[in-house]
């Protein structure tokens, strides 16, 4: 099932049921919780990727999505390190130190955390936290919205 939030022209911009809609993506806040590859894994399934944030305004409607989450107190993002310290986006989207949102005195850059996620804070934009690949936790997936004739 698809959902409109958006008409443009002829068409409209659809997210599955399900996800969320902010500027041109759909997003995926999980219920379960699993490791960052089987999330990563997960979210490759249904078309979409471990959420990119490339900007301030996706970084603050992610913070405001996750206010709707019970429970979920880390998400996984896809960012991960594959040397310690050498942080790169699971879709190779250069990484960009001037757009990370790194909780205070974080990464720590251990050899033990090397996968990222976002940790629920109140209204607090700096919220990433470099974590055990192997632990569970809930997940955004991300994915681009389709455009839909209203005649589909």
């Amino acid at each position: 099932v698809q959902t409109p939030f958006l008409i443009l022209g002829d068409s409209w911009k659809c997210c599955p049921e399900g996800w969320r809609p902010f500027q041109e993506s759909c997003y995926y806040f999980s219920d379960d919780q699993m490791p960052w590859n089987e999330s990563k894994k997960n979210c490759s399934g249904m078309g979409s990727q471990l959420v990119v944030i490339n900007t301030e305004a996706e970084q603050v409607s992610a913070g405001r999505q996750m206010k709707y989450q019970q429970n979920a107190i880390n998400l996984f993002i896809g960012l991960r390190a594959q040397e310690v310290g050498q942080w790169r986006w699971a879709d190779q989207t250069p990484y960009n130190e001037s757009a990370a949102f790194w909780r205070p005195r974080e990464p720590t850059n251990t050899p033990e955390e090397k996968c990222v996620v976002i940790h629920h804070q109140s209204e607090n934009l700096q919220n990433w936290n470099d974590v055990p690949c192997t632990i569970r936790s809930y997940r955004i997936c991300e994915n681009a919205v389709r455009a839909r004739s209203p005649l589909d």
